[in-house]
């Protein structure tokens, strides 16, 4: 595989809710040649563009600032290939994936919990895949305009390698679009770390329809969410990765200056969509199941969340 040049990178934002959005839209403000692949939203956004409310300052893209597509086959070729796809989609990925890919093509997944980097690199050969964590509370409060309320930072590694200079570029751009972006030397322990909060905030959350606030604002709803959190911490210790003793301490402190946040799955489930549940959760109970770790928390949240998926689905 030949190396992706970065002179002027065609980049390809693939699934482009709230947080493929947002950040297409902060790298095609600098200047970068950003191309969306929408679906709902798509004659909107071709006709008016992005509209970004956010905490460091509203923004809107014009139409003529970017290109947007509702085929992937209309699409060019690109160097950088973003996926922002729920995981729910991702029986669909491949075939919206391939159009875009060429000899030298990167493909960064910045999709929620496990499994996305594997499935990408099944159809598309693992040294292309690089992983990426947004950390962000980021919400589409209507078509083409996305609502961003806190943090924003990005983690991003490779996926079978140690950092390469073409991890460092990506993470350059996204620094040069106002994205707080750092390079990690373990794409594996920032995934893990990252579901720290995901499963208690995302899993709990939409299992009870509770935001972070109401989730953190009771004794024993605090006690839920840590017992939660020590569990996702105990399956990375049983896989040979360590966090501190203070971690859960950590995640909850960053958490309660969020106010009344609604996750991402928790959203889904008010509006009857399909939850995120086997890459968040399911993943990582069968990762629990065959370490031998005891997780009683999370398998009873994931059955809850695969009850109400099912119901979901049933209409």
């Amino acid at each position: 595989m030949r190396a992706m040049s970065f002179e002027k990178p065609v980049i390809a934002i693939v699934g482009a809710g709230a947080v493929g959005a947002f950040y297409g839209a902060k790298l095609a403000r600098r200047g970068f040649d950003v191309h969306f692949l929408l679906r709902s939203d798509y004659a909107v956004v071709r006709q008016r563009g992005w509209t970004i409310r956010s905490k460091d300052g509203d923004f809107a893209l014009a139409p003529d600032q970017f290109r947007v597509y509702n085929d992937p086959r209309a699409m060019p070729k690109a160097d950088l290939v973003i996926v922002t796809l729920k995981a729910t989609s991702n029986d669909v990925m491949p075939s919206l994936v391939a159009p875009l890919i060429k000899d030298d093509t990167i493909v960064l997944t910045m999709q929620n919990g496990l499994g996305n980097e594997e499935l990408l690199a099944q159809h598309f050969g693992a040294e292309r895949v690089v992983g990426a964590m947004a950390f962000v509370c980021i919400n589409r409060i209507a078509p083409g305009v996305v609502h961003h309320i806190d943090q924003g930072f990005v983690r991003v590694g490779e996926f079978i390698s140690a950092p390469k200079d073409r991890t460092r570029r990506i993470a350059e751009m996204f620094e040069l679009s106002g994205i707080d972006c750092k390079v990690l030397d373990d794409l594996a322990r920032g995934r893990w770390d990252k579901l720290i909060w995901n499963i208690p905030f995302n899993g709990l959350g939409a299992a009870l329809d509770l935001d972070t606030q109401q989730l953190l604002k009771t004794e024993a709803g605090e006690r839920m969410v840590r017992g939660l959190m020590q569990e996702v911490v105990a399956i990375a210790k049983a896989r040979g990765i360590e966090f501190p003793p203070d971690q859960a301490d950590k995640k909850v402190a960053i958490t309660k200056p969020m106010g009344p946040y609604r996750t991402s799955m928790q959203i889904d489930r008010q509006e009857g969509r399909l939850m995120e549940v086997e890459a968040i959760i399911g993943y990582p109970v069968k990762i629990a199941d065959e370490l031998g770790v005891p997780v009683p928390r999370m398998k009873m949240i994931h059955e809850c969340l695969a009850l109400i998926n099912a119901s979901i689905s049933a209409g």
